[in-house]
C-alpha cells in the first residue's frame, strides 16, 4: 500500500472514530427508556427509535465528510448506485439492537470504509462498555488506545461462540475441544471478542450481512486473526447480495480450517 492510500484511509478513521462516538451518545440516549419498536423482515426483526436517531448522526456526518463515498447502511434504503463506488461507507447504527432493547449492554455502532470489496478502515464502539475498537489496513487494531492481538495458538481446548445446534454436528474428537461460551447477541461484538483473544472464534450463520461484518472482519484480521467463508476465502463487500452463507472467525489458521471443514462436510 503506498502511503498516501495510508495516510486516506488514517484519515477516514479519525472520520469514523469521531461519527460513531456521537451516534453512540445518541443511541445511549435511548437505552433504557423504552424507545418505540418496530419488527421488519417479516417480523422476524426489531428496529428502534434509537436505529434510526444514530443512522441519522451517521448519514449526517459522513456524507457530508465525503460526498463521493457510497453508503451502504442496515437502517437506509439499499441504494444500488454504491456499487459504482470504489469506495463506500458500511453501517450497522445498533448491532445487537435486540440487546439494546432489552437493556443489555453488548450492543455497538459499527461503521467501516470499504475500498474494492474490503474494508480499508473500521470502527466498533459500545457505549455502554465504554469500549471502542479501531483499525486500518495499514495499522495494528486497538482497543481503548492499547493494541489488541488474537489468542495464542493451542492444541487443548478453544473457547468458541457457536450455537449449540451447530456444534452438536461436530465429530465427538473436535466437540470435546471446544468449550462454548455464553451467547453475545451482538455479531460484531463476538468477532470484536475474537480479535482481543477473550474467545478463540465464533462461526456465523447464513444470512449475516456486511453491516454485521465489515469493521469487525477488518478489527479481527489486524488483530491476527482471519474472518472466512467455508472455502477458506476472505469475505467481499459491496455486492449486489449483501448477505452471506456461513462463516467462521478464529484466532489462528489451523482452529479456522478445522471449523470450515468440518461443517463443509
Amino acid at each position: 500500500m503506498s502511503e498516501a492510500s495510508a495516510a486516506r484511509w488514517q484519515d477516514d478513521l479519525h472520520l469514523i472514530v469521531d461519527a460513531a462516538k456521537q451516534a453512540g451518545e445518541v443511541a445511549l440516549g435511548y437505552f433504557n427508556q423504552s424507545p418505540e419498536v418496530w419488527w421488519k423482515n417479516e417480523g422476524r426483526s426489531p428496529v428502534s427509535a434509537a436505529d434510526f436517531a444514530a443512522n441519522e448522526t451517521l448519514a449526517t456526518i459522513l456524507r457530508a465528510a465525503r460526498p463521493d463515498y457510497g453508503w451502504l447502511s442496515e437502517e437506509t434504503d439499499d441504494d444500488e448506485q454504491r456499487l459504482a463506488r470504489s469506495t463506500l461507507f458500511i453501517i450497522d447504527p445498533i448491532d445487537g439492537t435486540r440487546a439494546f432493547i432489552g437493556g443489555l449492554n453488548l450492543w455497538c455502532v459499527s461503521v467501516a470504509v470499504v475500498h474494492d470489496g474490503r474494508p480499508v478502515a473500521g470502527v466498533l464502539y459500545a457505549p455502554a462498555l465504554d469500549e471502542l475498537y479501531e483499525a486500518t489496513e495499514a495499522g495494528v487494531a486497538r482497543k481503548n488506545g492499547e493494541v489488541i492481538t488474537v489468542s495464542a495458538s493451542q492444541q487443548g481446548t478453544s473457547r468458541f461462540a457457536i450455537a449449540e445446534d451447530v456444534l452438536a454436528n461436530f465429530p465427538d474428537e473436535l466437540r470435546t475441544r471446544i468449550e462454548r461460551v455464553k451467547h453475545v447477541p451482538s455479531l460484531a461484538y463476538r468477532i470484536a471478542m475474537v480479535a482481543d483473544g477473550r474467545i478463540d472464534g465464533t462461526f456465523v450463520k447464513r444470512n449475516s450481512h456486511d453491516w454485521d461484518l465489515a469493521a469487525a472482519d477488518l478489527i479481527l484480521e489486524r488483530a491476527g486473526g482471519r474472518l472466512v467463508d467455508l472455502a477458506g476465502r476472505d469475505v467481499i463487500y459491496n455486492r449486489p447480495r449483501v448477505s452471506h452463507d456461513e462463516l467462521c472467525a478464529a484466532s489462528h489458521p489451523e482452529l479456522n480450517d478445522l471449523i470450515t471443514r468440518t461443517v463443509r462436510r
